[in-house]
């Protein structure tokens, strides 16, 4: 195991400031005349080569300066980091973007828009679609004689819609009293456990007497089908095409190609998001990390939100390992705060 010197923290600290800024190879030269560390070019050049053949730089070329590797990165952002307290301008901009007057949707979609802005990176937010949350209201809209939209509003807001097929002796019914009926038993209930009022309710012999609260049963059980999957999970993605201006993809047009293609299949995003669920505080995933192929070169920067101890979601970015981690690590922990307290 390498033992850091603190010069060698320093000269480490001072390459990826340098790299995170210029995207260049760093010189000794530079950081001895950059950073005041008050140490020859020699001495730098030799911790430097020192941090190489420990993994933590590489050298692109012969007679280049230095780059930090992922493993350089990971100790910086680990040990090195020194973090910037997000400004006025951007924290007003991120609460304009929580307002609670906006739907969820909404409150969601230009959250992430306004990371996206604010960080030069894609923004990223995730809610997923569980089973277990608080019903608030059922809605029936019939489409046509054959078709029903059926709007299901959590407590939260997030609106959930299916569309369903009805026979004729389901078209004939009364929606109104039937959403009216399935709302006085469905309200502050989850899915799970609505699913599990219906089954008592239907193999309750005395409501068979009550026809419309037969059919009213019989229709949410349709809607709420018994062996149903949990529904799809709710991913943001905005911002992507900022990464045309970083200069590690934009000369590189296959590169950008499989990025794109990565960042549309959400399986994968869902992989690395996943994980900053599972415990509480800001993660940053290097893309070398997560064992996916295509998010090589890439850094997410996530965080969990949620109300009451429960986590609802994750948050976060994904751009170049090559980013301001003293501002986007700030920024991305003070936006999970605001969803947390407004959800």
């Amino acid at each position: 195991m390498y033992i850091f010197s603190r010069r060698a923290r320093e000269i480490l600290r001072a390459v990826v400031q340098d790299y995170i800024s210029t995207a260049e190879p760093v010189s000794s030269k530079a950081i001895a005349f950059g950073h005041g560390l008050r140490v020859s070019p020699a001495t730098i050049r030799n911790i430097m080569a020192e941090l190489e053949s420990e993994g933590f730089l590489a050298q692109p070329h012969t007679s280049a300066g230095r780059v930090p590797t992922d493993r350089g990165f990971r100790f910086y952002v680990d040990s090195l980091l020194e973090l910037e307290e997000p400004g006025k301008g951007d924290k007003d901009i991120l609460k304009k973007s929580c307002d609670k007057a906006r739907t969820v949707e909404d409150i969601l979609t230009e959250t992430t828009k306004a990371l996206s802005r604010l960080t030069s990176c894609a923004g990223l937010m995730f809610m997923p679609r569980k089973d277990d949350f608080v019903i608030k209201h059922i809605s029936f809209i019939p489409i046509d004689r054959a078709n029903l939209m059926v709007v299901l509003v959590s407590s939260l807001g997030m609106a959930q819609t299916k569309l369903i097929r009805m026979d004729a002796e389901t078209g004939k019914l009364d929606f109104d009293k039937v959403s009216g009926y399935l709302n006085s038993v469905a309200k502050g209930l989850t899915i799970t456990e609505l699913r599990a009022t219906i089954v008592t309710e239907m193999n309750n012999e005395k409501n068979l007497y009550n026809e419309l609260l037969k059919k009213a049963l019989s229709l949410g059980g349709m809607v709420f089908q018994l062996n149903s999957r949990p529904g799809e999970n709710s991913l943001y993605v905005e911002g992507k095409f900022n990464m045309l201006d970083q200069p590690e993809f934009r000369d590189d047009f296959e590169r950008m190609k499989k990025l794109f293609a990565a960042f549309e299949q959400k399986g994968l995003l869902l992989k690395v998001l996943d994980k900053s669920m599972e415990e509480n505080g800001i993660h940053v995933f290097l893309g070398s990390e997560s064992a996916i192929e295509e998010f090589e070169g890439l850094s997410f920067v996530v965080a969990p939100y949620g109300s009451d101890g429960e986590t609802l979601g994750t948050l976060g970015v994904v751009g170049p390992v090559r980013m301001n981690y003293s501002k986007i690590v700030p920024l991305v922990d003070y936006t999970a705060g605001l969803l947390s307290k407004v959800f």
